[in-house]
């Protein structure tokens, strides 16, 4: 068994960063569609502008809004304005074949990788 990629979310910005929030990760609905994603799915975040990285869970977001909000504690290692990767991963002795999307500068689909 081991650990690979399964989902992914690339190139996403930080719309909001909410301290005051239990925590999570606030991800528009469209995307998470896209990706396979679950509500409540632990994912990795990696900052690409400042090479933070944590885990914490998706929690849905509106549709088609672009929202990517870090929540609660992560807020204060991801800030507004930041790009990101957003990764799940997935316990199989199999070979999968993981749906990765590349977002714009807006959040908004542009295709699959």
């Amino acid at each position: 068994m081991r650990f690979v990629l399964r989902s992914k979310i690339h190139k996403a910005t930080v719309t909001e960063a909410n301290l005051n929030y239990v925590g999570s990760i606030t991800v528009d609905e469209d995307l998470i569609e896209k990706t396979g994603f679950w509500p409540g799915e632990k994912v990795l975040v990696v900052s690409n502008t400042s090479g933070a990285r944590l885990e914490t869970y998706i929690i849905v977001g509106k549709k088609h809004s672009g929202v990517i909000c870090m929540n609660g504690a992560s807020a204060l290692l991801i800030k507004k304005g930041e790009e990101i990767i957003i990764m799940g991963f997935e316990l199989t002795d199999k070979k999968i074949k993981p749906k990765n999307i590349l977002v714009d500068k807006d959040n908004k689909f542009v295709k699959y990788l």
